[in-house]
Order: C-alpha cells, then sequence, then structure tokens
C-alpha cells in the first residue's frame, strides 16, 4: 500500500473517470450506445426471469438491473463490466425470502454491500481471485443443478401449490405428480426452449431469449391459451422508476443470523464479478482494477435493495455480449441501465403476457450454461485432494446449502493446501550440496565438503515454506544428532515464508538446544524470514552465518549459544 494518502486513494479512481481523462469522442459514443441498447434487450428478460426463480416479483430483477448496474458501471474498475441480478444468487436469495422474506434479504445484501467495500478498501481484490478453480466449479455446478430443479414444475404445469425445500423431496414430489403434467404449458416452454437453441446455433448473434418470450406470449394471447403468465401470478407491472427507502431493519439478532448469509453474497458478488472482469480482460486485452470493482460491487448492492432490488454481480454473459457489440467504456453499462428503466416504462403493460413456461425455458439454458459440464468432467480427472474440494462443494450445494458449501469448501480447500505445502518442505540431514557452496568452496566434490566439517558439527537443511503445516519438522532433530554434538548448522537458502507458528517452533527448538549446550547458527536465511524472527526477539537467542564457510569457521572457533 502507498505510504501517501493521496496515493492511497488514487488506487481507487474508477475506469469512467480514467476513460473520461483520456479524452471520450463522438466515435466512441456512437459505439457504447448499441451495445447498451443490445445488452439491455438481453437483460430485460433475463432479469425478470431471474426475480421469478429467487422468490421476488418480477420488477425487482428489473429495478436490480437498473440501480445496481448504473452504479457497478458509474464506479467500477472494469471498462466493459455489466452488472445485475445472476444465477449464482438464485439458490441463496430463495432460501433467504423464504426464512426471512424481502426486509431479511435486504438486511443481509446491506451487510454484503459494506463487506465488498471493507474488501475493497483493503485491497483483498487480488486474494478473491485466487479462490480454488475446483471450488468454484463446484458450486456453480451445484447451483446449475438447484436451478434447474426449481423450474421443472412451472416448465411442465405440474399441479402442485408448494414445494419442499430439499432436492430429494422435489425430485420425489415431481415423479409422484407426473400424471398432472399440463400439456399447453408444457408445449409453450418446450417451443420456447427449442427456439432460443436453434437461433442460437444458426443465428448467434439475434437476442433469443427477447424473440422467444416474444413468440410465446403473442401465441397464448391470440390463441387464448390456459397458460400461466406474469400478469396471472404477479399482476401488471408498474412502469416507474424504482422510489428509494431503507428497509425494515430489524433487531440485532436478525442481523446476527443472517451474517453467514451475508458473507456468502459478499463472497460470491465478489468472485463472480472479478472473474467476469478477468474475461473481458482476455477478449479485450485492457486490465481491470480488481478493488475498485470491489468497491463499486458493494455500493451497487447497497444501492440495489435500497432501490427494491436483490443482489447483484458481474454478470459474465451480459459483459461478453456488450464486448461483442462493441462497448468501449463503462457508459455502455449506463445506457444499458437507462434502457433497461425505458423498456420498463414503456413495455411493462405487455410483459403481462409472458408465460413462465417460458421464463423457466431460459433459466433452464442459464443453468446448463452454469453447469460448465465440460470443466466439471475435466477436473475429475484432477488429484483426489481436488476432486474432493470439486465434490464436498458440489454435493453440499444441492443436497445441503450453499452457505454450508462455501463455507465446507473453502476450509476444506485451505487445509489441502496446507498438506500440499507441508508435503513439499522437508528437513534433511546431511549437507546436500547447493550453488551457493560453489562461491564458498571452489572444486571440491561432496564427500570431500563431508570430510571438512568439523567432528561435532550437525548440518541440516529447510526446504520449502516453513509454518504452521511443517512445524513438526523440528521436533525430533535433536533425538536424531549424535550426543557429542556441539553445534548445529541449519542452512536455510530454500525456505522463501516463516510464519508465527513455525518462528515459534523454531524458538521450542532454540531453548532445548540451549539447554543441550548446543550453538545453533542459521545459514543463508532470506529477506522475509529474517524480519519475523526479528519481529519476534529471536534473532538475539541464534546465530546468523551469510554462507556455509562461514558457519565452519563459526564452528572451528567453538563458538556457543549464549
Amino acid at each position: 500500500m502507498p505510504s501517501k494518502p493521496s496515493q492511497y486513494w488514487h488506487l481507487f479512481i474508477p475506469k469512467l473517470f480514467v476513460c473520461l481523462r483520456e479524452g471520450y469522442s463522438l466515435s466512441i459514443l456512437r459505439k457504447d450506445i448499441p451495445a447498451g441498447l443490445t445488452v439491455a434487450i438481453v437483460s430485460f428478460p433475463l432479469a425478470m426471469a431471474l426475480a421469478i426463480a429467487s422468490g421476488v416479483t418480477p420488477e425487482r430483477g428489473l429495478y436490480t438491473t437498473i440501480v445496481a448496474g448504473f452504479f457497478i458501471s458509474l464506479l467500477g474498475g472494469s471498462r466493459h463490466q455489466i452488472g445485475g441480478p445472476t444465477g449464482a444468487f438464485v439458490v441463496i436469495v430463495y432460501g433467504i425470502i423464504q426464512q426471512h422474506g424481502y426486509d431479511g434479504l435486504a438486511i443481509a445484501t446491506l451487510m454484503a454491500g459494506v463487506m465488498l467495500m471493507i474488501m475493497g478498501f483493503a485491497q483483498f481484490g487480488t486474494m478473491i481471485k485466487y479462490m480454488p478453480y475446483p471450488l468454484i466449479t463446484g458450486f456453480t455446478a451445484g447451483i446449475a443443478v438447484v436451478i434447474f430443479s426449481l423450474q421443472v414444475k412451472d416448465f411442465i404445469g405440474l399441479s402442485i401449490t408448494t414445494l419442499p425445500p430439499d432436492f430429494i423431496g422435489k425430485w420425489r414430489l415431481y415423479l409422484t405428480s407426473m400424471p398432472t403434467i399440463h400439456w399447453p404449458i408444457f408445449s409453450i416452454g418446450f417451443l420456447t426452449l427449442g427456439m432460443i437453441l436453434v437461433m442460437r446455433k444458426y443465428c448467434p448473434r439475434w437476442p433469443s431469449f427477447l424473440i422467444a418470450i416474444v413468440i410465446s406470449a403473442i401465441l397464448v394471447y391470440f390463441l387464448d391459451l390456459n397458460v400461466p403468465t406474469i400478469g396471472t401470478r404477479f399482476g401488471a407491472l408498474p412502469n416507474h422508476f424504482p422510489t428509494f427507502s431503507l428497509p425494515n431493519l430489524t433487531s440485532w439478532n436478525t442481523m446476527v443470523t443472517l451474517m453467514p448469509v451475508a458473507f456468502t453474497i459478499a463472497l460470491l458478488a465478489g468472485m463472480e464479478s472479478l472473474l467476469s472482469a478477468v474475461v473481458a480482460d482476455g477478449m479485450t486485452g485492457r486490465k481491470h482494477k480488481s478493488n475498485v470493482e470491489l468497491v463499486a460491487q458493494g455500493i451497487g448492492n447497497i444501492a440495489s435493495v435500497l432501490g427494491g432490488g436483490i443482489p447483484a454481480t458481474g454478470a459474465i454473459a451480459r459483459t461478453a455480449t456488450n464486448i461483442k457489440s462493441g462497448g468501449q467504456t463503462p457508459f455502455s453499462g449506463l445506457f444499458n441501465a437507462v434502457f433497461v428503466a425505458l423498456f420498463l416504462m414503456v413495455l411493462s403493460p405487455l410483459a403481462q403476457w409472458i408465460p413462465l413456461t417460458s421464463l423457466a425455458a431460459i433459466l433452464m439454458i442459464i443453468a446448463w450454461n452454469m453447469s460448465e459440464s465440460r470443466h466439471f468432467l475435466y477436473l475429475m480427472h484432477a488429484p483426489k485432494s481436488d476432486r474432493a474440494v470439486l465434490l464436498a462443494t458440489f454435493l453440499l450445494t444441492i443436497f445441503a446449502d450453499l452457505v454450508i458449501a462455501i463455507q465446507v469448501g473453502i476450509v476444506l480447500a485451505a487445509f489441502l493446501f496446507m498438506k500440499r505445502m507441508s508435503d513439499v518442505t522437508e528437513l534433511k540431514c546431511g549437507l546436500p550440496l547447493l550453488l551457493e557452496d560453489q562461491d564458498d568452496i571452489e572444486n571440491m566434490i561432496e564427500s570431500t565438503i563431508h570430510a571438512a566439517i568439523p567432528e561435532g558439527v550437525e548440518v541440516f537443511q529447510i526446504n520449502g515454506p516453513f509454518f504452521f503445516g511443517a512445524t513438526t519438522l523440528l521436533n525430533d532433530v535433536l533425538n536424531q544428532i549424535h550426543v557429542h554434538c556441539h553445534t548445529f548448522v541449519l542452512r536455510m537458502h530454500n525456505v522463501p515464508f516463516i510464519d508465527a507458528t513455525g518462528a515459534r517452533a523454531l524458538e521450542e527448538f532454540l531453548l532445548r538446544c540451549n539447554q543441550e549446550k548446543i550453538t545453533t547458527i542459521l545459514v543463508g536465511i532470506q529477506k522475509q524470514p529474517i524480519r519475523v524472527l526479528e519481529q519476534m526477539n529471536l534473532l538475539k537467542k541464534v546465530k546468523i552465518a551469510k554462507s556455509f564457510r562461514v558457519a565452519l569457521d563459526m564452528s572451528n572457533e567453538g563458538v556457543r549459544t549464549i
């Protein structure tokens, strides 16, 4: 972090202002407006579908696209990021709505927004980008399965009033309710699904979602089909901008209860937005500012629920559409929000004829895209530890809860990482020849170097980071060395990192050596380890040698630990 406050705050200048400083020309504007319009055509039906799947009314999805999308583009760290509701939040939002209602969701999202801002200002952006790939793939694929399962009822028109909350219960009820399939509903849903797939294959540039639901709505209206629509279930959509208001803040106990959910929302929003920004960078050759993006995501989520919306994040598919449509700056994201607001005002009377089965078909497509089946199968050939993280996160997301899945996945991935690091850290007895030795002992083979070691001197070497996962390496060292040993040389050329637990283990080892009247000499210690040892007042208890030759000279002089 820069030392001066002015330098620190300079890190959080949004990309929009960077683009304005570079010069915003009329030619760029002519590219941003059509791109924003194209993304809005995609966003309008998608926002309603995601809102309904999340258990809220369709206009809340549109409010999220308008409000959160506007602030994410205005203050974000990517030139091309499009913010709004995404499939990743469907499962968790649905669960919160069922347990705590919309007020509970609003409180959790407000807390998540604050968390995202804190993570951004603390410059955690680069850390979030390094979440394990099996973890992300596992819960993304699990969310896809849950979203697909939630759409079966509306897609084929089963006569079910209330769905069980658990995955197995849903499918058991689906199977027993199959005789109640409503064939007109299923026909419209199947037609919508088929139109989308055909257009994606043969006309990929067409707005397949919008065209499919428009044709489906026309068929339902003119054929007078008995098919549930947005209007029959939710009534007419409002044709005005969202009004801002504070949610009903309940007791402190409710906020504490929602804290794990809020953390999950923040983590999901952070990971998906940065992943989307990375994808945009790969498509354009630009570089995003991850910490600026986290702050913008936090502000966008706070503004979203104040405007009656739901959680939002960077949307990979809509961001890619923006880039492919020629979007050059964050203004294309602002235009997207403006156009969706205009659609809401103009098209809301017509939106009531959209069949729910058509929106279910759209969500099934989204679920399939989210599943990343090829990546999932590819990771099944990965090492066992990666497969364990993948399957644990995937199965817990489906059969338990997304919050539990993420928590267990992160903890499991962390433990497996520590296990791997401890496996690569080793403590060797003896004197392996190092490149550093060539400057001290020229033209000497290893056996000759061994002969040059004075009697009573034992040499060990640590390879790899010395952290709390590897501290047991020193526990039995004194049991391995000879009784007559008076000097212990610990070579640390290959130790790039030491943590507090490693330093504590070294301190206990030095204490035992002092009790046995054994001098300890550290050789080739690097900058980070020596800084930690200095902070923990351990340098006074040990001798430091710049090279192995100097350590041998010190042992020949009969140096003792004080």
